[in-house]
């Protein structure tokens, strides 16, 4: 998963940033509002951690853009108010949930967790198809039952499908949710490490679409 840090706190733009990297999420950072506009607006993000207390273009602005501009990624925003109109505007411009500085960095990775489980549509941090689980909160996949063991890559990406259960995924959407915006997305990286998931999980459990990319189907659930 990629997380978009828009902070201009040097220090809490490193532990935030850290503290997500640790996470497993894929982190790129912003730290004035112009450039977090364009990279909101050109990039894809699966959550936002937007500080309001910008130079220049601040965070309330760049966030009405955003959604302006048809952006749909949920934002946690951070600032250093913490009055309940300060919330509602911050709300009301298109933010998704709200957090006040100081804050643990524990709470604002569980809050980026259920941002993301919920713009998916899920509301519980374990993830199921078949028999395989996938413990958001703790980052651990099991096999009916039996822990199974993940490369970072492999993490995100069996993450990302297991978030859009039965929905094909192209090779391009896995791409730019799983690397930074630097990464060559030509390569058949995903290719590896799909085949690589299906000797650990299951082939079945994989469904290629030639041309359009791959989904993730319970037994149920199986054309073919």
């Amino acid at each position: 998963m990629r997380v978009l840090v828009v902070e201009d706190d040097v220090r809490i733009a490193g532990q935030v940033t850290e503290t997500l990297r640790d996470a497993g999420y894929v982190v790129e950072s912003a730290d004035e509002g112009e450039e977090a506009q364009f990279l909101g607006e050109t990039e894809d993000y699966d959550a936002v951690v937007l500080d309001l207390g910008l130079p220049g273009v601040d965070g309330l602005t760049v966030l009405q853009r955003w959604r302006a501009a048809g952006r749909g990624m949920p934002v946690l925003v951070l600032t250093a108010r913490d009055t309940w109109r300060d919330k509602v505007t911050g709300l009301r411009a298109g933010a998704d949930d709200y957090l006040a500085k100081p804050f643990e960095l524990e709470e604002m990775v569980a809050r980026v967790e259920a941002l993301i489980r919920r713009a998916a549509g899920h509301a519980s941090p374990l993830l199921a198809c078949g028999d395989i689980q996938l413990d958001t909160a703790t980052g651990r996949v099991t096999l009916a039952g039996r822990p199974v063991a993940l490369t970072a890559l492999e993490y995100r990406t069996l993450s990302y499908l297991m978030h859009h259960v039965g929905r094909i995924v192209s090779k391009t959407e896995i791409t730019e949710h799983i690397y930074g915006q630097d990464f060559d997305r030509d390569s058949n990286v995903i290719e590896v490490l799909i085949n690589r998931l299906r000797q650990k999980i299951g082939r079945k459990i994989i469904e290629t679409y030639r041309g359009r990319g791959y989904r993730l189907v319970a037994p149920a659930d199986e054309e073919h």
